[in-house]
């Protein structure tokens, strides 16, 4: 039976991430829609029968509102929309805009456009009319991010949550666990792509949410405008933090690393204290950056979600980054210490409990149903979340038994312990006679390229006879394959996170889906078409039997539509009548009658979702009203549907 080595299995990880990343990339952007419109007033496609003093939109979270993030237009295009939009009450889940006085009857367009509290741009549109419906030459497109900006975005949210990882959980492993080059290249790495990815953040933020260009990356104003946010501030703070950050590291592994003679070791215990602490507060801030600026901050219980987001997000960094700390150790061929791989397992068994407390307080208030997990989008990414943590646990346990079969002397076994000997043997002699004999007349005599290509050559050789001591050690090559084996699923989990990050809470997504089900809202930009309207005037001839009913087909096109009829008296009141009835036919296919099964939602309104229509033509629309025992009518009219 074959054994999957380091070799083999980095190919087969580098290949899983690249379908991962391939997968999640392109699709992404059409998720990230958080704050979800959930009513409006006037409603969507209502008839009101004055004009109202303002527009009022209700959103399932709070929302950050711009000067143009609510637009009223009139039937002829013309914005009617006074002042600048603003929060009703101080509710942020709200936006309200006034409106210009003596406005004529007809169809108004609602456009609105705002960024979720979780830092995600949001849009939509809907209408209403006054008096009766009209035509409108209003034509509004749903806000569309440009795609450069939105993959540069995209790949720079996935770098600056890396770059924590490694940055954390690196500098983490240095100072509990073993404090070692490889180990510094980790963080610094980390550093450096948590630095560069947040600048680049910065400044696609403008175009990002307000839909422009790349080239308006650079524009001031834009950037100003941006500062003045709440993500833009929470990235501007996690700028500055890195900036304490880069003197943590120089201390850490520059004066705090070498070991200083004229140190005591009170002195030396005193920077250590020193380094936890500033170390600390420099991480809960940089986890802050994210707690403020995405889900936490916004929805239910802020105040207890947010510090639970910053526990969450440590207890990743000190097990994931620590856990890649600790496999560059490995693969360097460095004698680590069982001890040392033993303090790193205790702290990332202490981790992954963090990380499912946190989770599942988490997990309630983001999905908020059983139903969710399954359900929406933002369930089924976290039930894959949790099995492959479940997965990594698993894995942890291989690790778990290298690490006891690990011996800081003498190989395990006789055969591991006679390759080292025969390594170190040759790699002794092959030193020592190169030291005894100098440089040999050739490579005297030889120009300076060659002894350059000579000298790496040497190092060459030894670099070959140092893998082959390293993986001379049988527990300690089985414990770099299994830690590799764990930082592969490591990577995929950090991509779904993120993921998870940039998707519609369960909770929000179930609330529009209730919403849109109740009628109280439609979040997508109409149709150049439009829906089919027709206003059927009825007198059924006894008392309180005139009046008028609005019928309004959604999308007026083959396949699924909703229906929504409106019945007013005379004066344009709301009146309830004791039946109501709506049917199709299509006289020249011989279709139907296709009955609807209409249900009151509100004084004087029915509505029918999912209802089929075959085919396009003009069919036959057949509205029977009934005002009393012996008090009924049908009129009939025709409606194309496209």
């Amino acid at each position: 039976m074959k054994t999957l080595t380091a070799g083999r299995l980095l190919p087969v990880l580098g290949t899983l991430l690249a379908a991962l990343l391939c997968a999640l990339g392109p699709g992404a952007g059409s998720a990230s829609a958080h704050a979800a419109l959930t009513s409006t007033d006037p409603a969507s496609g209502s008839v009101v029968p004055t004009a109202p003093r303002q527009v009022k939109l209700t959103f399932s979270e709070g929302v950050l509102l711009s000067a143009d993030s609510v637009r009223v237009l009139d039937p002829q295009g013309k914005r009617v929309d006074e002042g600048k939009p603003a929060h009703v009450d101080g509710k942020s889940d709200t936006a309200a805009v006034g409106l210009a006085g003596g406005l004529a009857d007809g169809t108004y367009t609602v456009a609105w456009q705002a960024v979720s509290a979780d830092s995600h741009p949001v849009a939509g549109a809907f209408t209403f009319s006054i008096g009766a419906p009209s035509k409108t030459a209003a034509k509004v497109s749903a806000a569309e991010i440009d795609p450069v900006v939105d993959a540069l975005y995209t790949t720079g949210r996935y770098a600056a949550y890396a770059g924590y990882l490694l940055l954390v959980g690196g500098c983490v492993f240095a100072g509990v666990c073993r404090s070692s080059r490889p180990v510094q290249r980790i963080a610094v790495g980390g550093w450096i792509a948590l630095f560069a990815a947040t600048s680049v953040l910065l400044l696609l933020r403008g175009p990002y949410t307000s839909g422009k260009g790349f080239g308006s990356s650079f524009d001031l104003s834009l950037l100003g405008d941006v500062l003045a946010t709440k993500p833009g501030a929470a990235l501007l703070s996690r700028l500055l933090l890195l900036s304490a950050a880069a003197v943590f590291l120089a201390v850490l592994f520059g004066s705090y690393a070498r070991e200083d003679g004229d140190r005591t070791r009170m002195e030396r215990r005193d920077v250590a204290y020193g380094l936890a602490i500033g170390g600390t507060v420099v991480a809960v801030g940089l986890a802050a950056t994210w707690a403020m600026a995405e889900h936490a901050s916004a929805g239910l219980q802020p105040w207890l979600a947010m510090p639970v987001d910053v526990l969450h997000l440590l207890g990743v960094a000190v097990w994931l980054g620590g856990l890649a700390a600790l496999l560059a150790a490995l693969w360097s061929g460095e004698p680590v210490r069982r001890a040392e791989v033993q303090r790193f397992s205790r702290l990332a068994f202490t981790s992954v409990c963090v990380l499912v407390a946190t989770g599942l307080y988490q997990s309630w208030r983001q999905v908020g149903s059983w139903g969710a997990l399954t359900g929406t989008e933002y369930g089924r990414w976290l039930l894959l979340k949790v099995a492959l943590v479940a997965g990594m646990v698993a894995l942890a346990s291989f690790s778990r038994r290298w690490t006891g079969r690990l011996t800081d002397g003498r190989p395990a076994s006789k055969k591991a312990a006679s390759a080292v000997r025969t390594v170190r043997a040759a790699t002794g002699a092959a030193k020592g006679a190169a030291k005894a004999a100098g440089p040999s007349r050739k490579e005297k005599d030889a120009s300076p390229e060659r002894a350059a290509q000579l000298a790496r050559q040497r190092e060459a050789l030894e670099k070959a006879a140092g893998r082959r001591q390293r993986d001379a050690d049988e527990p300690r090559s089985g414990l770099r394959r299994a830690v590799l084996a764990e930082a592969g699923v490591a990577v995929v989990l950090l991509a779904v996170t993120t993921l998870l990050t940039g998707t519609q809470p369960g909770r929000a997504e179930t609330e529009q889906r209730q919403s849109a089900a109740s009628g109280g809202a439609r979040t997508t930009a109409p149709a150049a078409s439009g829906p089919a309207e027709t206003r059927i005037p009825y007198d059924t001839g006894g008392t309180n039997g005139r009046g008028t009913a609005l019928v309004r087909i959604d999308p007026a096109r083959t396949g699924n539509n909703s229906l929504d009829v409106s019945v007013t008296d005379p004066t344009g009141k709301a009146v309830d009548v004791p039946e109501l009835e709506v049917s199709f036919t299509e006289k020249q296919k011989n279709i139907g009658p296709l009955r609807t099964a209409l249900k009151r939602t509100s004084a004087g309104r029915w509505q029918a979702t999912g209802f089929q229509l075959p085919m396009a033509g003009t069919w036959q629309l057949t509205l029977t009203v009934r005002t009393s025992d012996i008090d009924q009518i049908t009129e009939i009219r025709n409606v194309k549907i496209n």
